[in-house]
């Protein structure tokens, strides 16, 4: 990450909030609380994740990282769902990330999963054939049903807790395309795409296991980009990768910007 500039870190976090911020806002209960230490995206579903907090600017103490998550965990206990709070290694000064599992800790926050914020100025030509799945927009309930059920599977969540959060109307809309990819009139892969500050992000990428490793993943992504360049004008796109992904998303031209950590706390009044 030796070329990585402090411009697109930055920009790594601005999209993380700005793709959460649509997909709160498309939310029927959902709102985005701006504080100066905070910065909340409340789906109010049940799928933690969801309910995201994150920082504003980069900490350099730990009081500083404190009171973010206190004013956050202060938001959220008024509420009846589990939360997550998302943290970018960059934008901690490095006595402040080596405390802060311990801190958010204290406000009931245990680590759940890791991302790398990665940004393509365009794709690379795929390398092998387009895969023959047939690749849908989401624009009824049955592909929206789809894409939330091919995600709630991946990510070991309930089908209905993954409708909730996805399967709705007002989420899809001039700034937000979903895609299914079926195989057999089975869905089988998802992707979708959100207009933020002029960047295509992506989101939603899933493949149920038993078509996994047939391009699936590829095809359906560079579908939505597509849509993102035809529609919107769009070239440059930032996405999330868990793990698993990256190699997918360093062969399409995808290259790392930084590394993020997220955070989960129970609904208020449970422990897990």
């Amino acid at each position: 990450m030796s070329t990585v500039t402090r411009a697109e870190i930055d920009e790594s976090h601005a999209q993380y909030r700005g793709s959460w911020k649509l997909l709160a806002l498309g939310s029927p209960a959902g709102e985005v609380v701006e504080r100066p230490e905070v910065f909340i995206a409340a789906g109010h579903v049940s799928w933690a994740l969801m309910n995201a907090a994150f920082l504003r600017a980069p900490v350099a103490t730990e009081q500083a990282l404190s009171a973010s998550v206190a004013s956050a965990a202060r938001y959220f206990a008024q509420g009846r769902h589990g939360w997550a709070f998302v943290l970018g290694d960059d934008w901690m000064a490095p006595q402040v990330r080596e405390r802060a599992e311990s801190i958010l800790a204290w406000y009931g926050l245990k680590p759940a999963m890791t991302a790398t914020g990665m940004v393509a100025e365009r794709l690379v030509e795929p390398v092998h054939s387009p895969s023959p799945f047939d690749l849908r927009p989401v624009t009824d309930a049955w592909t929206r049903e789809a894409l939330s059920d091919i995600n709630a599977s991946c990510y070991d969540v309930p089908r209905d807790v993954g409708r909730e959060a996805f399967a709705v109307e007002s989420l899809y809309g001039p700034d937000h395309q979903g895609f299914v990819g079926c195989r057999d009139g089975e869905a089988a892969t998802s992707a979708a795409v959100l207009r933020v500050d002029g960047v295509a992000y992506v989101a939603m990428v899933a493949t149920l296991p038993p078509y996994r490793r047939q391009g699936g993943a590829e095809s359906v992504m560079r579908h939505a980009l597509a849509a993102a360049r035809r529609d919107w004008g769009i070239e440059r796109t930032v996405l999330h990768a868990t793990d698993a992904g990256l190699p997918v998303y360093r062969r399409m031209g995808y290259r790392p910007v930084t590394r993020f950590r997220m955070y989960l706390a129970p609904a208020p009044g449970r422990t897990e």
